[in-house]
């Protein structure tokens, strides 16, 4: 299976916050021969390990979350509200294809109130949450028996191949950097290395990083972690603090991530000829980064991110080249991780 091959595999799967075990499961399967070890976590993360010749371990997770709706309420006429899972982004939902995950899958449509029953003055305003509907187009008793409250509701769209090496689809936040991670995995094999290198889907990045990020490093014991993500890529009419897609993954600088690591990646970078670009945060990444830094006692933190457009909309739009060169970089990251390294970075 070549790269598009598997982020296809990838977006399939639907995996809202709080639903991840279906696709944690798919990749015990599908990465099975890149990693020497592999088992799903009490919380649901997903780890591969590839054993190295007795370096630092060296974890890079990317979440396996993203975000979604949730049914509140069946009402009379089998109509259904819902509320967001995550950061929806409201403007786009109006129209959207959706899937009720219920008894079976079922299919319906967003729609709210029509324009021309719709006051004058509101009629440019984005409608509420509690204006918005899902129609499944079934009766409301065929829709009590098939669905229940809580359940889970996901976009449709699939992954479509547009020009240039872009690709749009549902969910790329964050299959993309799971599609990278399995290129690291495919390019570390190659080429062997020293590190213990840990590869985790982790659980619940969209509702605060928890209880994935803070967990894997404490279990596993973890000396460098890096969080690999998407960050907004460059969009017609905005590009301050966006990243122009095809011009390489970016790479964190600033408190979420260690100067020593954030250094070694630029190093690794320039020397093998990796496209990249540097993202400058003075905060909290918004990434898994910052409890996977803060979890235990602490570890050597680092960002590697993959731009993307319409981020948290239900289709976003990324780059397969910039996808690999972020796989191609973790990899050649993790080579460079070795116990003088780390001694080294420690003692600053």
């Amino acid at each position: 299976m070549e790269l598009i091959d598997h982020l296809r595999e990838y977006v399939r799967r639907s995996s809202i916050t709080g639903q991840e075990e279906g696709l944690a499961r798919y990749l015990l399967e599908a990465w099975a021969p890149w990693v020497d070890e592999a088992w799903v976590d009490r919380v649901g993360n997903y780890v591969g390990l590839q054993r190295g010749t007795g370096g630092p371990r060296v974890l890079a997770a990317a979440h396996l979350d993203s975000v979604g709706l949730m049914v509140t309420r069946i009402e009379p006429g089998g109509f259904l509200r819902f509320l967001p899972v995550g950061g929806v982004d409201r403007r786009y939902l109006l129209g959207q294809e959706v899937e009720v995950l219920g008894r079976r899958p079922v299919p319906g449509i967003i729609g709210a109130r029509p324009p021309h029953l719709t006051r004058p003055e509101d009629r440019e305003k984005i409608p509420p949450y509690e204006e918005l509907y899902i129609d499944t187009g079934l009766p409301e008793a065929e829709v009590r028996e098939l669905i229940a409250v809580g359940d889970p509701v996901v976009w449709r769209q699939e992954l479509v191949e547009l020009q240039n090496g872009r690709v749009a689809g549902r969910y790329l936040d964050n299959r993309a950097s799971l599609a990278a991670l399995w290129v690291a995995l495919v390019e570390l094999r190659r080429t062997g290395h020293g590190a213990d290198f840990y590869a985790v889907g982790t659980v619940g990045e969209e509702f605060g990083g928890l209880p994935g990020a803070a967990t894997a490093p404490v279990a596993l014991g973890a000396d460098v972690v890096i969080a690999v993500d998407v960050t907004f890529g460059e969009h017609h009419g905005a590009k301050e603090d966006h990243f122009p897609l095809d011009g390489g993954p970016t790479i964190l600088v600033g408190p979420n991530a260690h100067p020593a690591l954030a250094r070694l990646m630029r190093e690794v970078a320039r020397r093998e000829g990796i496209p990249h670009q540097v993202e400058v945060a003075a905060e909290s990444s918004g990434t898994d980064a910052w409890a996977l830094q803060v979890a235990g006692d602490g570890a050597l933190s680092g960002v590697i991110s993959i731009p993307l457009r319409y981020m948290h909309n239900p289709t976003e739009v990324v780059s397969l080249a910039d996808i690999r060169q972020a796989g191609l970089l973790l990899a050649r990251v993790v080579a460079a991780i070795d116990r003088v390294w780390l001694e080294g970075a420690l003692a600053g």
